[in-house]
C-alpha cells in the first residue's frame, strides 16, 4: 500500500505537467498562427483585388512600369555580382582568421543592416559632397549608378553575413591538407574551399538580389525617382500610389511578391542550411 501511495503523487504530477504543456503549445500555435494568417491574408488580398488579365495588361501597356522592370533586373543583377565579389573575401577572412580589430570590422559591417534605409541614402548623398567622391558626383548621384550603389550598400552586408556562415561551416582541414601537398593559398581556396561553399554563394547571391529588388529608402534619397531614368520597382509602387493609380501599384507589387517567393524557394531548396534569410 505504501508503494502504491508513493506512486500516486508522481502520476498526479505527470497529469499536471501534460496539461501545462498542452496550454503552452496552444499559446505558441495561436500566436504563430495569427502572424502566418496575416501574411497569407495580405497576399490573397492582393491577388483577389483584381484579375490576372488586368494586371498583365497594366504592365504591358504602361511604358514606365516596363522600364522600371528592366532597370530593376539590370541593377539587381549588377548589385548581386558586386556584393559577391566583396562578400566572398570578407566572409572568408572573418571566418578563418583572427586579427586585431576584428570585432570593430565585424561591427562596422553590420551598420548598413541596422541603419534605417533612409539614413543610408542620406549618408551616401552627403558622402558624395566630399572629395574624392565629389569629383564624380554628377555622374553618380541621381543617375543609374546611384541606384546600384544604394542597393549595394545594404545588400552586400547581408551577403557578407551569409558567406561568413558558409565558410564557418566548412572544415579547414581539407584546405590545410592541400597546402601541405604543395598548393598555394590561392589554389587551395579556389580548388578546395570554393566548391564546398557553392550553396553559400547561391544563398548570398539570391539574398543580395532579393534585398536589392526591395530597396526603397536609399534609392529614393540617393538616386531619386525620376520616371524613365532612376525608377525601379519599389519607387514605381510609390509613384503610382501617390498618383492614385492603385491598380498599377498593385500590378508592380505582385511582380515583386512573385519574384520574392521564387527567391525564397531557390534559397530554401539549394541554399546553405544556416543563413540569415
Amino acid at each position: 500500500m505504501a508503494s502504491a501511495g508513493a506512486i500516486e503523487p508522481q502520476a498526479v504530477g505527470d497529469r499536471h505537467r501534460v496539461g501545462s504543456d498542452a496550454l503552452f503549445f496552444i499559446c505558441l500555435i495561436g500566436l504563430s498562427s495569427c502572424y502566418v494568417i496575416m501574411i497569407i491574408g495580405m497576399v490573397l488580398a492582393d491577388m483577389s483585388y483584381t484579375t490576372p488579365d488586368r494586371l498583365l495588361s497594366t504592365i504591358v501597356d504602361n511604358p514606365y512600369i516596363r522600364q522600371s522592370i528592366r532597370l530593376s533586373l539590370l541593377t539587381c543583377t549588377t548589385t548581386t555580382i558586386l556584393s559577391l565579389w566583396v562578400a566572398v573575401p570578407i566572409g572568408y577572412l572573418l571566418a578563418r582568421y583572427n586579427f586585431r580589430g576584428k570585432a570593430i570590422v565585424d561591427t562596422v559591417l553590420d551598420i548598413p543592416i541596422v541603419l534605417p534605409p533612409l539614413v543610408v541614402g542620406l549618408s551616401l548623398l552627403i558622402l558624395f559632397k566630399y572629395p574624392p567622391f565629389s569629383f564624380i558626383a554628377e555622374h553618380v548621384v541621381f543617375e543609374v549608378p546611384a541606384v546600384i550603389l544604394a542597393q549595394f550598400m545594404v545588400a552586400c552586408a547581408f551577403s557578407v553575413r551569409t558567406m561568413r556562415i558558409a565558410f564557418e561551416q566548412i572544415s579547414p582541414r581539407p584546405e590545410q591538407v592541400a597546402l601541405t601537398l604543395g598548393c598555394t593559398r590561392n589554389q587551395a581556396f579556389w580548388s578546395v574551399v570554393m566548391p564546398e561553399a557553392r550553396s553559400g554563394v547561391l544563398t548570398a547571391g539570391t539574398l543580395a538580389w532579393a534585398r536589392s529588388l526591395g530597396e526603397f529608402g536609399p534609392v529614393l534619397i540617393f538616386a531619386g525617382s525620376m520616371r524613365g531614368n532612376t525608377e525601379v520597382l519599389p519607387t514605381t509602387v510609390f509613384l503610382e500610389f501617390q498618383a492614385g493609380h492603385l491598380t498599377e501599384a498593385l500590378a508592380v507589387s505582385m511582380v515583386m511578391i512573385i519574384t520574392a517567393m521564387i527567391v525564397l524557394v531557390i534559397t530554401r531548396l539549394f541554399g546553405a542550411e544556416r543563413s540569415i534569410l
